[in-house]
């Protein structure tokens, strides 16, 4: 007999509107059996899992879509943690060992629950939730593993932890002062000096935590969690705001600390995962229903793995399909030029903006990288319009008869219904239902703006931008939030909507596997941050992924198995080797 797990996302369900269907079409309620009930207090609908008969009914009629009912193996011992009755539930968990380890799974999986759970921010349940109490230490170390027991035992005797959080704004929240005022409530001044220097963060040691952008926030966290004195370091999501070099200063930077101290990291920016992990845990399952911790893996054995989707040792298939990465990145194509751009100018205090003349053809995307505050998003929003540049002209002045969509960089959460957003707008009905499968936002129609994740709004902004009926699509750092398999389910959208139609877009984005996927041609952005920045006319790819990795001082090679982009590690006989054949990008013998 199989394990149910029966789900009711709460923050979709309608309750009475729909007149509780759920309870109606439930074949043991009809026979008398009280399997849907509504509570009297909360008026939300309860599915009771032991009398439960999996036939999927409540699930295919309701009209939110917010019911989950999934089987699972019976070999599973009850979750370590359980939200409340038909919520999340989270099997295993991803031990820190010596070095570095990293938990990698799709999110709402269960990898900040993890992290929670490993650093006491919330105690284990076993899903017993009808006790009124928390299970004391004694209860909670008699139903953990042996493994699992001991490292309980540890952070009860003394062990010290350092967490990262996923959500830096609360931050903000939480600190009022400076950089240099939270930093020295950290560590001596000797060690806020070297701190500085590694992060490179001299620059904002004055500004208010208020005050920083999402990027220098992020780097000021890092560097607050690996100031503190800790047996474990936790990182959950460190590349979000930031750019190629940032975060591969900040990979060397936790590699290091893993020589010393144990390590484990939340993190779906695969290259940077790839580079400081040792080892791996895999997190698979149902997104926002379950999520099953694997056994810790060679990390590289283990990403392969992930690709795959399929776990060798479980013997477990967690996905249909394997992510396909091509041995030949996308190249230039042979096509008409849908718009050609004059070269661009803008002045601000204290920064000054250029970019070169160039053209994007029918059916191509141009990719747009660079260090960060180098004007990527002002050239975007010079194209689209939101900004007048001082010489040139955008898309529009070019040519009126172009249509435009643009993603910004930041989505504003307006407290609308998500539903209400994709009305009475002018949409592509076939793209928009591609990406309400792909990017699942169906179930998230009910909810506002107000009440999504950082994850669900960009999915939300993705599936309106690339649904408007346009000639240029202009996206501004889409993969901020995403996970692994949501960016190639984007890449995927966009590169077929784009190639089908014989559109064009334009990509600014920091990851380079993703960038790798989607780009026909590169932009690329030099200059000195936030002083002067330039924009190259687009380039062979090639060409262009060199003269950018050269410039952060990055090599990259393709994995032999699954062709996956890889960093080498910096002075490796490979980097070196690299570096004097000026062959920075996927180095291939």
């Amino acid at each position: 007999m199989a394990i149910r797990v029966a789900v009711i996302d709460r923050d979709v369900c309608i309750k009475q509107k729909c007149g509780y269907v759920c309870a109606k079409v439930c074949p043991p309620n009809r026979m008398g059996d009280e399997c849907v009930v509504v509570e009297k207090d909360t008026e939300f609908p309860s599915i009771s899992e032991p009398l439960c008969i999996g036939c999927g009914l409540c699930v295919k009629k309701c009209p939110v879509q917010c019911i989950s009912v999934i089987n699972l193996a019976q070999e599973l011992t009850d979750p370590i943690y359980q939200y409340g009755v038909n919520t999340f539930r989270l099997y295993g968990l991803p031990l820190p060992v010596q070095g570095a380890a990293s938990i990698i799974g799709k999110n709402g999986i269960g990898k900040t629950t993890a992290i929670k759970i490993l650093s006491r921010q919330v105690k284990p349940n076993f899903a017993m939730l009808n006790l009124g109490r928390e299970l004391s230490e004694q209860e909670i170390s008699g139903k953990l593993n042996l493994e699992t027991r001991r490292y309980f035992i540890k952070t009860k005797e003394g062990l010290t932890v350092s967490v990262k959080p996923q959500y830096i704004d609360k931050i903000r929240d939480a600190f009022k002062g400076s950089v240099r005022e939270l930093l020295g409530t950290l560590g001596s001044a000797q060690k806020v000096k070297a701190n500085i220097e590694k992060f490179e963060i001299s620059d904002i040691l004055e500004r208010k935590i208020s005050q920083l952008s999402g990027g220098e926030l992020q780097k000021v966290a890092i560097a607050a969690a690996c100031m503190k004195e800790a047996d474990i370091y936790y990182f959950d999501e460190v590349t979000n705001f930031l750019d190629i070099e940032e975060r591969l200063r900040a990979a060397v930077i936790l590699k290091d600390l893993s020589e010393r101290r144990n390590v484990l990291l939340a993190e779906h920016d695969m290259t940077i995962l790839d580079y400081v992990s040792d080892y791996v845990y895999l997190v698979y399952g149902d997104e926002n229903v379950y999520g099953i911790v694997s056994q810790i893996k060679n990390a590289r054995a283990g990403i392969n793995e992930y690709i795959g989707g399929y776990l060798k040792e479980e013997n477990v298939r967690f996905r249909a399909t394997e992510i396909a990465f091509s041995r030949h990145s996308e190249g230039s194509i042979k096509a008409p030029a849908l718009l050609k751009y004059e070269k661009l100018a803008k002045k601000y205090t204290g920064f000054t903006f250029s970019s070169d003349a160039g053209e994007i053809k029918k059916g191509e995307i141009l990719g747009l990288v660079g260090k960060n505050a180098l004007g990527k998003s002002l050239f975007v929003k010079v194209l689209s319009g939101v900004e007048k540049p001082d010489k040139g002209h955008g898309i529009s002045d070019i040519s009126g008869a172009l249509r435009i969509s643009y993603k910004p960089q930041y989505i504003s959460a307006e407290p609308v219904v998500v539903a209400e957003l994709f009305g009475g707008k002018d949409l592509d009905g076939s793209i928009l239902e591609d990406c309400k499968r792909k990017l699942k936002i169906n179930m998230l129609m009910e909810k506002k703006l107000t009440e999504l994740s950082g994850g669900e709004l960009q999915r939300v902004a993705l599936s309106l931008a690339l649904s408007q009926k346009a000639d240029i699509y202009l996206f501004d750092e889409p993969t901020a939030f995403l996970d692994i398999e949501q960016r190639f389910e984007f890449a995927a959208l966009l590169r077929k909507t784009i190639s089908e139609s014989e559109k064009a877009a334009f990509v600014v984005d920091h990851d380079v596997v993703f960038i790798d996927a989607i780009a026909n041609r590169l932009v690329v952005f030099d200059g000195k941050s936030s002083v002067q920045g330039h924009a190259s006319a687009p380039m062979d790819k090639r060409d262009g992924m060199n003269e950018f990795l050269k410039s952060a001082g990055i090599t990259m090679r393709r994995d032999k198995d699954t062709f996956r982009p890889r960093i080498n590690k910096p002075g490796s006989a490979l980097d070196s080797e690299q570096k004097a054949d000026g062959d920075y990008f996927f180095y291939e013998r």
